[in-house]
């Protein structure tokens, strides 16, 4: 079993910045792959970014330049800087892993881009 706590959410205003963090613990496996989705009021659930364990980073277009997404292997944790927030960046955020056949969810934290 694996366990994902995620801390940082907030209210920030148009073109703040927020860090979210998500530590892992429980029995993970090497390989994994670590990453952000969000969903936001009526909507489906969206890939933020992700990164593997080598560090190869993958992000959404509309992230892109704005959200950086790094991980420490050592201390399994995965975070993720946001910068320039847009009012559409409002979401709960999820840290999700990835490996071998398994994946789990945090429990989320709610980020809110208003002035």
């Amino acid at each position: 079993q694996v366990q994902l706590v995620e801390s940082g959410g907030g209210l920030v205003q148009p073109g703040g910045s927020l860090r979210l963090s998500c530590a892992a613990s429980g029995s993970l496996f090497s390989g994994n792959v670590m990453g952000w989705y969000r969903q936001a009021p009526g909507k489906e659930r969206e890939l933020v970014a992700l990164i593997t364990s080598g560090g190869t980073a993958v992000y959404r277009d509309s992230v892109q330049g704005r959200f950086t997404i790094s991980r420490n292997n050592a201390k399994s944790t995965v975070s993720l800087q946001m910068d320039s927030l847009k009012p559409e960046d409002t979401a709960v955020y999820y840290c999700n892993i990835k490996m071998s056949n398994y994946e789990y969810w945090g429990q989320g934290t709610q980020v809110t881009v208003s002035s």
